[in-house]
């Protein structure tokens, strides 16, 4: 972006731009990963202090967003690091949110049906291996592209394909697995 410069100036219009453009982003991207709204909330601060404090380590070779990106993982990589990898089923009040428009015309027991199967769906995901839990969610929680995810993670697109095609295999197991023993 046009502010990187103006950001290692420490010029505080840009940081507001950054926060601005970013803030969403990151924050959709840390509770796809840590499940958690307060964690996403946190660790989305955290990021930011981290991008402020290393500014001047960023050389341009990828995209500005990139590095954000990768900044990002990292810090939830840490977290999760940090909580020993505990497992939890996510907290689909973002998700209720997102959808509660859509679904305002659904009856209630229709209702109850999609708020169960978006639990179940998390759920799911929350039981995939880490880089295909992250990859996956990034794919189609954050519509990142394959390119994207694969600088994020420092991995080839290739890579990325092959755990977004396991991680969809891995779900359609463990849903009919649901689906055939509530």
């Amino acid at each position: 972006m046009d502010y990187v410069k103006s950001l290692m100036k420490n010029e505080e219009w840009a940081y507001n731009q950054l926060v601005t453009d970013y803030s969403r982003k990151i924050f959709n991207i840390c509770y796809y990963i840590l499940h958690d709204r307060s964690d996403a909330e946190d660790t989305t601060q955290e990021v930011f202090v981290s991008i402020f404090q290393s500014i001047h380590s960023f050389r341009g070779e990828a995209q500005f967003s990139t590095w954000i990106f990768r900044l990002t993982l990292n810090k939830c990589y840490e977290k999760l690091r940090y909580k020993n990898r505990k497992k939890r089923v996510a907290d689909t009040v973002l998700v209720e949110e997102q959808i509660s428009l859509e679904l305002q015309d659904l009856s209630p027991e229709e209702l109850l049906i999609k708020k169960q199967e978006v639990a179940f769906l998390f759920e799911a995901i929350e039981c995939l291996p880490e880089n295909q839990r992250i990859a996956y969610t990034l794919h189609n929680m954050s519509e990142f592209t394959y390119k994207e995810i694969a600088e994020s993670m420092n991995l080839s697109v290739s890579a990325i394909e092959s755990l977004i095609h396991r991680a969809k295999q891995n779900l359609r197991k463990s849903l009919i697995k649901k689906i055939s023993n509530p």
